[in-house]
């Protein structure tokens, strides 16, 4: 048998098996979605208030009161948030409404007067059926949908058992860790323990960063459509800042609907300057805010943030493509911490690399390793 079919055919049967194991686990993780969703979303939350838990700790504040207030503090501001949000929502639909249905009726006067004169019942039928679709949700949109969204014992499940994970999470997440780590060989528990504490702090910069992120890309996309009097700004920012937590993707599609909205409320000239004001803020996140704020340590190539969000889409929905690029960003560390020779160096390269020298640079083959596989 010639080495290199030999050579190929363990490389295959190897890749093989792991492949099996990824696809085994990444079943039982959609199938048991309802624990391990919230159990990640109670993750990034444990990640986002770890520090200041860990802060108050240092003050003197017993652990379990600076835990209680960070949960307190949180459910309230997101509490808070989330119903001037629904307040606006609902006050903005109307208006909305009455403004898309003006629009339309602008639409049907240019394509029927305007220079490609249509027919005038083709595009009376279709533009009337448009606003009788509005009208007829506008109810639904308003009362039904978040009525119907607050009734449903997953939703309830899932924020119940998000929030007792968190809890313990804040509260013993070393401990929880020291124990799930007794299962590898004492040879190697000490470097695995080392490589899940980079991971979370990784983790940690990550959530921080994309929160401040999102925080500044609402702000300014919430600013300007505030200013040119769109409909449900507001509602819009908030949607731009969910959607920071998707990189690359997510601010793109909330900053189209924000384009869309205004196009069809206050006309093309409007639309197109939201059109630069969202793709300035765009350009902000990309090119200041991501490297001065995440760094070196969750820095990861465009191609895997691309490729882990679409795989994250397809296994898990929504869910998955908000959860794949942090998963993928720890596991980034991790694997990086238990193949570094030294652990102590992997460390001083993730705090203290400059955020500006690119981490995947293009560099001739060596010569010697055209040989073959390098055995």
């Amino acid at each position: 048998m010639h080495p290199l079919v030999r050579q190929s055919a363990e490389w295959c049967w190897r890749l093989l098996i792991i492949f099996a194991a990824v696809l085994a686990f990444a079943y039982l993780a959609r199938r048991l979605s309802t624990v391990t969703i919230p159990m990640s979303i109670a993750l990034l939350g444990a990640a986002l208030m770890a520090p200041l838990v860990n802060w108050m700790q240092r003050f003197g504040v017993p652990r379990a009161i600076g835990v209680l207030v960070a949960l307190i503090g949180s459910l309230g501001i997101l509490a808070g948030i989330m119903t001037f949000v629904v307040e606006q929502f609902v006050s903005g639909v109307p208006q909305l409404s009455d403004e898309f249905k003006t629009s339309v009726h602008q639409v049907q006067d240019w394509l029927i007067n305007g220079p490609l004169h249509l027919s005038n019942d083709q595009i009376r039928n279709a533009g009337d059926t448009i606003v009788k679709t509005v009208e007829s949700n506008k109810d639904a949109l308003t009362n039904g949908a978040l009525t119907t969204a607050t009734v449903i014992g997953e939703f309830f499940t899932g924020a119940f058992l998000t929030l007792f994970i968190l809890v313990f999470f804040l509260y013993g997440g070393d401990q929880i860790w020291e124990f799930v780590t007794r299962i590898v060989p004492t040879a190697h528990r000490a470097q695995v323990r080392q490589a899940g504490r980079l991971g979370f702090g990784t983790l940690t910069g990550f959530v921080r960063a994309t929160v401040l992120v999102a925080a500044v890309d609402a702000v300014g996309i919430g600013a300007g459509l505030a200013i040119l009097n769109v409909p449900l700004a507001l509602p819009l920012a908030s949607l731009v800042f969910i959607g920071a937590f998707i990189p690359i993707v997510g601010s793109f599609i909330a900053g189209s609907v924000a384009v869309f909205i205004a196009l069809m409320t206050k006309g093309l000239v409007t639309a197109l300057i939201v059109l630069g004001i969202t793709i300035a803020v765009m350009q902000l996140e990309g090119h200041v805010l991501q490297p001065l704020l995440m760094g070196r340590a969750v820095r990861i190539h465009p191609l895997a943030v691309v490729l882990a969000i679409a795989s994250g889409v397809v296994l898990a929905g929504l869910a998955g493509g908000l959860l794949a690029v942090p998963f993928v960003a720890v596991l980034n560390t991790a694997m990086r911490s238990l193949l570094a020779d030294s652990p102590q160096e992997l460390y001083q390269e993730l705090h203290s690399g400059d955020p500006d020298k690119p981490m995947f640079s293009a560099e001739p083959d060596d010569p010697d390793l055209d040989r073959g596989f390098g055995y």
